[in-house]
């Protein structure tokens, strides 16, 4: 896929609040430590500040749905990196956590998305940002509303996003 970064459009929200969404989840081991862990390295050096947090949601899995329930959360970040510098961190806090690749949409220990990345829209083979399933996925949806509750993507707003599907198993811990 040929590279595309450009300013998004579609993409509104609070100007300068933030500059990314992080979407966390997990469902190995201690999730609830698995978020915080995650959150805490991912904060370590400095170059990535939390400006807001969601709390924690218990959800079903989505996708393979033969595996146990999920944590997730979300958090707004500052941060001076550049979207694929941010992503390089993300996976390797996934990786130095001990997250193992063995099927898609499967369990793991931890699972950091960026969701949001400024009002960039990104598309290329390692990036795809908004990120591509936002608006199918309540597990994200809902701790998305706590932290960037004006957050409209496409023109629709979470609220329009979560009306289309169920999120009863989506719950606050």
């Amino acid at each position: 896929m040929a590279k595309v970064e450009r300013e998004a459009a579609h993409l509104q929200g609070p100007a300068h609040a933030f500059d990314a969404i992080l979407g966390l989840g997990t469902n190995l081991g201690d999730r609830v430590h698995n978020i915080e862990e995650a959150i805490r390295r991912l904060t370590a050096d400095g170059s990535i500040r939390v400006v807001a947090r969601s709390k924690l949601y218990r959800s079903a899995p989505w996708g393979v749905t033969d595996q146990d329930w999920f944590v997730n959360a979300c958090v707004a970040v500052q941060t001076g990196l550049s979207p694929h510098a941010l992503l390089k961190q993300c996976q390797t806090v996934e990786n130095d956590m001990g997250r193992v690749r063995t099927r898609r949409w499967g369990p793991r220990i931890i699972d950091v998305d960026i969701l949001t990345f400024r009002d960039l829209e990104i598309a290329d083979s390692d990036l795809t940002v908004p990120h591509p399933l936002i608006a199918e996925r309540a597990f994200v949806l809902v701790p998305l509303k706590d932290v960037a509750p004006e957050l409209k993507l496409n023109g629709r707003t979470i609220d329009a996003m979560l009306e289309k599907l169920d999120s009863r198993e989506v719950q606050p811990i």
